[in-house]
């Protein structure tokens, strides 16, 4: 039991240090997250989109002879 009392202390002295950012902060990096992921999945949405017409095209040639 001791062991846990000494560690939930520790815990709680560790959090005091923490900075928490700031709600303007916290807007901030959501809408820098949520641009950037939007960015990353339209890149890998056209990625998919040429190497799947690709691979259609390398296939329908070599079976139609």
């Amino acid at each position: 039991m001791e062991k846990i009392t000494k560690f939930l202390k520790e815990v709680r002295a560790e959090l005091r240090k923490v900075t928490w950012p700031t709600k303007e902060e916290l807007i901030g990096s959501t809408i820098v997250t949520i641009v950037v992921s939007v960015i990353v999945a339209i890149f890998i949405g056209l990625v998919d989109r040429i190497l799947s017409y690709g691979v259609a095209m390398i296939f329908s040639r070599g079976a139609g002879g």
